[in-house]
């Protein structure tokens, strides 16, 4: 998404709109009039990425962060309908003529914040290291004492930021260690490769510009499907063969309410 947004840095903002609709309303802090009033007349100047949230930076200093969670999508192009525009920003500029904030659930929230808010809502004390920085010292450090299951603590933002539970579920293939090993049962060389599994998947993921699923939710700002659900090893294939081991058949179970996928030869409880 990060990469999809940055032809829009440069541009000025004209404009900002809640196109109305009866459907659930997304978060948006501040209210409308008062974003509308401190972003208008201000330059992009740059788009980054904090974890699995997109901020875009302003020549005031404030920031405009989106949160899309799990149905959003941040598009350049024209939406798939109406319907489900939730926040549009209208820019001047040569690349693009406005961003969009498109969401099926109404899940996704977007903040306007100055810096001091987002030092104090989004710092190092609120959101843990980069997934595709954190070192396995920091990874182990953070996580090693915790007596919750690994698929689980890798979905804590806090303390890593940027692991989805799709992405949770391949990591932990690729490490070949069980989902519900608890963390303080993991050797220090099952920490290495968790490490060196969470750069590979994340990695590959990016280059393929991420996982379009069944539902076709998400898509990329240029309105493209994302091409790594063609690589995924588990992430919902319960009930088929390995693609590494051959031996056993995916397996699916629920851990805090969301869906984890294993193979039972390749990821073992116990060795």
């Amino acid at each position: 998404m990060r990469r999809g947004l940055l032809p829009i840095a440069g541009s000025r903002i004209v404009g900002l709109r809640r196109p109305p609709s009866r459907l659930r309303p997304i978060q948006v802090y501040p209210r409308v009039r008062d974003f509308r009033r401190r972003i208008v007349g201000r330059t992009i100047s740059a788009v980054e990425r904090l974890g699995k949230r997109i901020v875009v930076r302003l020549d005031s200093g404030d920031r405009i962060v989106i949160e899309p969670r799990m149905t959003g999508r941040v598009l350049l192009s024209d939406p798939p309908n109406r319907s489900h525009m939730r926040l549009v920003i209208d820019l001047q500029g040569e690349s693009a003529r406005r961003v969009v904030f498109w969401d099926v659930r109404g899940l996704g929230v977007v903040q306007l914040l100055s810096a001091a808010e987002f030092r104090e809502h989004l710092g190092s004390e609120k959101i843990g290291p980069d997934a595709l920085e954190i070192t396995t010292e920091q990874l182990r450090g953070r996580l090693e004492k915790s007596r919750r299951a690994i698929k689980v603590a890798l979905l804590d933002q806090r303390a890593v930021a940027g692991i989805g539970n799709l992405y949770a579920s391949e990591i932990l293939h690729r490490a070949g260690i069980h989902p519900e090993l608890t963390c303080d049962r993991l050797r220090p060389q099952q920490w290495a490769g968790l490490r060196s599994a969470v750069a590979e998947v994340l990695g590959e993921a990016i280059i393929c510009q991420g996982s379009t699923l069944s539902d076709g939710t998400y898509r990329t700002p240029a309105d493209q499907a994302g091409g790594y659900q063609e690589r995924h090893q588990v992430y919902q294939r319960a009930g088929q063969p390995c693609l590494r081991c051959g031996r056993k058949t995916i397996v699916r179970l629920v851990q805090v309410q969301r869906s984890t996928f294993f193979c039972p030869a390749c990821q073992p409880r116990k060795r």
